[in-house]
């Protein structure tokens, strides 16, 4: 078969198959009546040897060293292209990623690209004061998509808290993007993820927190239940009380709790979680005398009468607690 005909069909270019030709790759061992040179089956097979390799990602000469040497083992050669095609794919994500956050930007002209990319560049900094910077001028000015990803791998405090200070701007874009952060396999990933969702205000983040009561990371339990008892959400007080059980963040716990008791029937309902939890009982005396103090601070019958029970404990340090904040009770 002529160069022209293989060309044809093979889908090669017959200048292809010269370079191959004058590399030795494939020759063409076979000579027609007129002269010409000609493809036998072995060479066709050949060809597509060739092409099989090159769409793996082997250069020319790895090519020839394959088919040629008989000694030739492609394990080495294989794992050196898994790295380099990863590396390929890393880099052409993070084109693809900077590519979609500056067209998120709607820039007007080539100016808007090249501020957008400046401040993409800075948040991507080894400078934490260069990427704290950017994040405090990125209001309106950088995609939240950018913001979201940069504060969920900031591990600098003052950074991440103006990252979350420019999310906060954001609209309801970010707290959906910082919700999916809580899926993370990596729990510094998901606590960054909620305790920026707990800096964000309105109904949208209010409502991301309350579903992380029931994630399954109690870290991100507890900060979502500190977030939404400061806000006013009663469905934050089993956390709450378990927190001022398990000496877990248990004062700012405490103090929620008490913020959270201003009504009769929320006060109730806090004493009735904080009873509960001592009735179940808890490890140690130390985490009983906790829930007692808790109690003094709630109002309302339940917890006078739980504090009257209490003041005779077994426990002397408890029941001290508990009798003297029964007489501070009566004194009021």
């Amino acid at each position: 078969m002529l160069i022209g005909e293989v060309a044809r069909r093979s889908g090669v270019s017959a200048r292809m198959l010269r370079h191959y030709d004058s590399l030795g790759l494939v020759r063409p061992t076979g000579r027609s009546g007129n002269g010409y040179r000609e493809y036998s089956d072995d060479d066709i097979r050949r060809i597509f040897h060739v092409e099989s390799l090159r769409s793996l990602g082997l250069s020319l000469r790895d090519v020839g060293r394959a088919l040629e040497d008989p000694g030739f083992t492609p394990s080495e050669l294989v794992d050196d292209l898994i790295l380099r095609t990863r590396e390929r794919i890393a880099a052409e994500t993070e084109l693809l990623t900077r590519l979609r956050r500056i067209g998120a930007a709607e820039p007007a002209d080539w100016r808007d690209v090249l501020q957008t990319v400046t401040l993409l560049h800075a948040l991507g900094s080894k400078s934490a004061g260069t990427r704290q910077r950017a994040a405090l001028s990125s209001v309106d000015e950088v995609p939240v998509e950018a913001l979201v990803e940069a504060v969920l791998s900031e591990r600098d405090h003052n950074v991440a808290g103006a990252l979350r200070w420019a999310l906060a701007q954001s609209g309801d874009r970010g707290p959906v993007l910082l919700a999916e952060g809580l899926a993370s396999p990596a729990p510094e990933v998901r606590k960054r993820a909620v305790r920026s969702l707990a800096g964000i205000p309105g109904g949208r983040a209010t409502a991301l927190l309350g579903d992380a009561l029931a994630h399954p990371d109690v870290v991100v339990r507890r900060y979502a239940a500190l977030e939404l008892g400061a806000r006013g959400v009663a469905d934050a007080v089993p956390t709450l009380v378990d927190m001022v059980a398990e000496e877990a963040n248990d004062v700012d716990a405490a103090d929620v709790l008490s913020a959270l008791a201003s009504s009769a029937e929320s006060a109730e309902r806090i004493a009735a979680g904080l009873v509960g939890r001592l009735a179940r009982g808890v490890a140690g005396p130390t985490a009983r005398r906790r829930l007692t103090e808790a109690l003094a601070d709630i109002p309302g019958s339940t917890a006078s009468r739980a504090l009257a029970d209490l003041s005779r404990d077994e426990d002397r340090a408890v029941a001290l607690t508990a009798a003297y904040v029964l007489r501070l009770r009566e004194g009021r």
